[in-house]
């Protein structure tokens, strides 16, 4: 029982379970596997987005302009695909991720070398990107007749069974995964979050790391750029707009702490998978529009009261130890 405590995942996850179980009292279709895996995919985008966000977080940062980034990559590359129908796809992705690095590597110059706070630069690089999305679109929307089969059938192509957009999002999971346990870059990212000053004597360039995070929340706001319009074929200025909520509210409920340092790759893609099956369930069993947002903040609330809780009472912890020793 007391490991069952330590892990927040394993309570995250029993909390999807007894949601599916409510929801499916109502909807007994609801927990069937063909359906879940309909939900899994529809929460693809939410959970790359969850992961390039809970990088930056961890580092005790925060980037509100993903869903921006989102909007501009994935204007361009809609327009790229209306304009020349012949590139391939995977070029395309391309330079959509491309794309996404350089807006991210701004964000990441500002904060590193200028020292802004990073809420500062990314709000003001929020109103920026889509901005720029007007400017490079001239307002006007790129809709399903302009974009060529593949682009729009490129991630809805299955694979044993799975939408090639599950495979992304399975794949972009394993990656951060690896990333964020097996590598060097990964545990200063931790240390940081930590301990900014302590990482400096351990001989981490906080700045440069800073930098790095900033660029992985870019190029996965690029690659979410490319799925988002090829998934609900329409580009415009108005793509996304207010989604940056719910990608910090995926890594909130998923245990991801804010004051850096604390959470998991499989935090942050069960917090995105809670609210994606929220915004499935819902509306199947007629719970109207305000009452799914008022359900939605409620969580968002009840995660961080647990989240403060739990970090306070690793500080009594600490505490009690130096008390004892």
């Amino acid at each position: 029982m007391k490991n069952l405590r330590k892990y927040r995942e394993i309570w995250l996850l029993a909390a999807i379970a007894v949601l599916i179980g409510l929801i499916s009292t109502r909807f007994p279709g609801f927990a069937d596997l063909a359906n879940l895996r309909q939900v899994f995919n529809d929460t693809s985008i939410l959970m790359i987005l969850a992961l390039g966000q809970m990088v930056v977080i961890l580092t005790r940062s925060i980037d509100l302009s993903m869903a921006s980034n989102l909007c501009f990559t994935g204007m361009v590359v809609a327009m790229l695909n209306a304009a020349h129908p012949a590139i391939p796809i995977p070029i395309l992705i391309v330079i959509a991720l491309l794309v996404g690095l350089v807006l991210g590597a701004i964000n990441g110059f500002l904060v590193w070398r200028l020292n802004i706070p990073s809420i500062v630069v990314t709000l003001g690089t929020l109103t920026i990107y889509r901005g720029a999305t007007f400017v490079v679109s001239g307002g006007a929307w790129v809709n399903a007749d302009q974009m060529s089969p593949d682009f729009i059938n490129f991630q809805r192509a299955a694979f044993l069974g799975i939408p090639v957009l599950s495979w992304i999002a399975i794949a972009v999971i394993a990656l951060f995964f690896v990333v964020m346990t097996r590598t060097a870059i990964g545990r200063s990212i931790y240390a940081i979050g930590v301990n900014p000053t302590a990482s400096v004597y351990a001989g981490i360039d906080v700045g440069r790391t800073k930098f790095i995070v900033f660029c992985i929340s870019g190029m996965i706001g690029g690659l979410a750029g490319y799925l988002w319009i090829s998934r609900y074929v329409i580009a415009s200025v108005e793509v996304a707009n207010g989604y940056e909520l719910n990608i910090i509210a995926a890594c909130v409920i998923g245990g991801i702490s804010i004051a850096g340092g604390i959470g998991s790759v499989g935090g942050a893609v069960l917090g995105a998978l809670f609210l994606g099956i929220i915004s499935n369930a819902l509306p199947v069993i007629n719970i109207s529009p305000f009452w799914q947002m008022a359900i939605s903040g409620s969580a968002i609330i009840l995660a961080v009261v647990l989240n403060a809780r739990g970090e306070r009472r690793q500080g009594r912890i600490i505490l009690r130890k130096a008390e004892a020793a």
